[in-house]
This record gives structure tokens, sequence and C-alpha cells, in this order.
């Protein structure tokens, strides 16, 4: 298979099969992008311009990437107005991923429904540009009853949005369940982090043809179970190790979608963004080794 840009669209990619493959000529677009883009530390590391004010950095951000994963919608609530002003400021071509808000992932509140709500409500302006509603669900909600049934209640109440379901736990990684999220039309997001125990492992697996969803969180070790977020995303990824996750997982995975958005979450010292651009030109065939 190869690769092609699209020039109309920052860190977008075209995976195209070659004659060979089971459907030779077929398309899977791709978009990259960042897990937030808000970051007064990508200032200091060069991203952004120095002296770049927080309201530039959304602008800023799609002159490189074709996509972004809003990560303020988890520590609050999302709310129409802010991200109504958000659209209206944000590059044409730039589209969104929505993570939906703690208060019904890690400090699940009694009201639940009502914060369910609230957030339909909050992201309603993103519309067509909304790729994915993320459930980034915890690292001790295992698949338990109790926590089976709530994830089905929420994905109830998501049922006619594009969703994504990022498990951290091991447990739901079995083929029940992701028998189920394909009965739903949910994609899997299939993530890229430390090799550690109880860890929900990387894999190639769609659940959702329409769109495979991908999140590079590092490979710190060390750091992972810190506590200490500047410790825990802090990792370089090199052409090795890009090269190596495409081979596995990526090409396979965009074999059996019609589209994927790929996030990186390693926000240290800019190293998402960089990570990103290197990417997206390792799969457009423009970079050959090297970090």
């Amino acid at each position: 298979m190869v690769s092609r840009n699209n020039d109309d669209c920052p860190a977008k990619v075209e995976i195209v099969f070659a004659p060979g493959a089971t459907e030779p000529g077929r398309v899977c677009p791709v978009s990259v992008g960042t897990c937030g883009y808000s970051y007064t530390e990508w200032v200091d590391s060069g991203f952004y311009p120095e002296g770049t004010k927080s309201t530039e950095m959304l602008g800023l951000y799609g002159r490189c990437f074709s996509v972004v994963e809003l990560n303020y919608t988890w520590y609050q609530m999302a709310r129409a107005d802010a991200l109504a002003r958000m659209v209206e400021k944000a590059p044409a071509h730039l589209l969104f991923a929505a993570k939906l808000t703690r208060t019904m992932t890690h400090e699940r509140a009694d009201n639940w429904q009502e914060q369910l709500h609230l957030y339909r409500q909050g992201i309603a302006p993103l519309k067509k540009r909304l790729v994915a509603v993320l459930i980034q669900l915890p690292p001790d909600f295992d698949r338990s009853i109790a926590n089976r049934n709530y994830l089905a209640a929420l994905l109830d109440g998501l049922h006619d949005l594009p969703v994504a379901v990022e498990f951290r736990h091991r447990s739901w990684a079995m083929d029940p369940v992701f028998a189920e999220l394909e009965r739903r039309q949910v994609s899997l997001v299939a993530v890229d982090e430390p090799a550690l125990p109880g860890l929900f492992p990387s894999l190639d697996v769609v659940t959702n043809p329409a769109l495979f969803y991908v999140r590079f969180h590092g490979r710190n070790k060390e750091g992972w179970r810190s506590g200490n977020m500047q410790k825990k995303f802090n990792y370089d990824y090199s052409d090795e190790e890009l090269r190596a996750w495409c081979d596995c997982y990526l090409y396979p995975m965009a074999a059996r979608a019609d589209r994927g958005v790929l996030f990186f979450n390693n926000h240290v010292r800019a190293q998402a963004p960089r990570n990103g651009k290197q990417l997206a030109m390792i799969l457009a065939g423009l970079r050959h080794g090297g970090r």
C-alpha cells in the first residue's frame, strides 16, 4: 500500500491500497492531530511563535493539523456558546473530537443523565465537524456487571452521535465487547501506551468501519503511574516506533475502515505536535528514517 498527501488539508493523508490488496485502489483518508491544543509550554517549546496568546492557538494549530481532540470538555461541561465561538474562529477544514465530561466517566455524578443532556446541548454547535464523542474510561473501570450496564446506558444516551470508547482496563479486551461495539456502530479506540500489567493492549480491531480512532499516549513506563501528568506523558516517538506501529496496527485498520483519526497525547515539550507531523510525513512517504 502507498499513501499520498491531501494538499488541501494539513496533516491529512490518503492510504491507497495497491494492486494485490483485497480492494486495490481503495482509499482510506486519515487525519492526524493532538489531544488538546492550548498549552503554554508549546510556546516555550517553539511550536507556537513567541508571544502567542491562548486565543490565537487554534488558528495556528489548524495550519499544521486537520483534526483536534478537545480536552476541555472533559474537565468542564461543554457550553454551546463557547463552542459556537470556537467553531466560528476555527479554520474551515478543522474537525473536532470531544471528550465526554469527567462527571460521567471518572467522577460519576448521581445526576449523570442530566449531565449527559447538558453535554449533548453543549456540543451541538460542532454539528458535522464532530468526528466523535470520546468516552475515555478510567483504569479502574473493569468489566463488572455494574460497569457494563452503566456503559450501555451511556451509549444509549449517545446513540445518534458518532462515538468512540477508550478502555484502560485489560478486562474489556475480549470478543463479546468488540461484537457489542460493532452492533452499536461504536468505534473502539486503539491505544499505544506502556506495556504494563492490567492496561488495555494495542490492537488492530475495527468495530465501526465508518471510523477507526487511535490515541498515542507514549511509552513512559516509569512515569505512567507516577500521578504526575508531566512525567506520564513525557515521551518522544522515534521513526522506527511509528513505522512499526503503522505496519502492525494502522495499515490493517485502514484496510477495514472508511476513514481514521490519529491523536497524540504526549503533550510535554510539544512532543505531540512534533510526532503528529512526523507520522503524517511517514504516511505520506515523505520521511525516510531517523528522528
